[in-house]
């Protein structure tokens, strides 16, 4: 057997050591690199957002002809999404806080052929994401207030769940707070009011309100630009 030195490269991840600090650094970019260049995607522009917020994805817009479906066949779509779970999930960066977080969004009207809008939820874990959830809702929400009430309801009882699994590995906190971008959403919650707005939202759905009664976790607001969940309910 053949001794090579230390390790300085393995599975595309390049390590680099300060033994003075005994501190070990961990590094994705060269193959970040290689993947833009492999798909000629080295000297793009950088924006926020590539597809803009405005734009909707309908049937209308899937191949139609034989030379439209054959060119899309040509097109490395899975590699891509492939290369890039890759980076994702190879290195993920935590924190020593154990503290289970969940954060909810929406988008209205996302499916232009049904009128269905988009839930998406996140449950991060040592700021690790441990659950997480992007799907269209079972019935058509009247207004962006409540397509956000359904998604919360959603994250709420996957947060419960997830209380009840990280209690059983001995974990515990002393409280659970789910985020939402939507001042509305907070206040009808909070405040068992009846209001005119809201009276036909599903029975099911204000169950929240019990729950936040019996202190079971808390909601409160989160600025869009820190919600973490927003990634799934738009285009990127």
């Amino acid at each position: 057997m053949k001794d090579l030195g230390p390790t300085k490269k393995i599975l595309d991840i390049r390590i680099e050591r300060d033994r003075a600090s005994k501190k070990l650094y961990m590094s994705q970019k060269q193959y970040i690199e290689k993947v833009l260049e492999r798909f000629n995607m080295s000297k793009a522009k950088v924006v926020s957002s590539p597809l803009a917020s405005h734009f909707k994805l309908s049937s209308i817009h899937s191949p139609s002809t034989d030379k439209e479906k054959e060119d899309m066949r040509r097109v490395l779509y899975a590699l891509v999404v492939g290369s890039l779970m890759y980076v994702m999930l190879k290195l993920t960066f935590g924190s020593r806080k154990l503290v289970l977080i969940g954060n909810t969004d929406s988008d209205m009207v996302g499916d232009v052929d049904n009128r269905m809008s988009t839930s998406g939820y996140l449950m991060t874990f040592l700021r690790g994401v441990v659950s997480r959830q992007s799907r269209l809702q079972k019935c058509v929400a009247f207004s962006t207030t409540e397509a956000e009430y359904i998604v919360v309801i959603e994250a709420c009882k996957e947060l419960l769940w997830m209380k009840c699994f990280i209690h059983k590995l001995g974990f515990k906190q002393q409280c659970y707070v789910v985020y939402c971008d939507n001042q509305n959403v907070i206040h009808l919650n909070k405040n068992s009011t009846f209001h005119a707005r809201s009276k036909h939202i599903d029975v099911m759905y204000h169950w929240m309100r019990y729950a936040l009664n019996d202190n079971l976790f808390e909601l409160e607001k989160i600025h869009t630009d820190h919600n973490g969940s927003d990634m799934l309910t738009k285009s990127y």
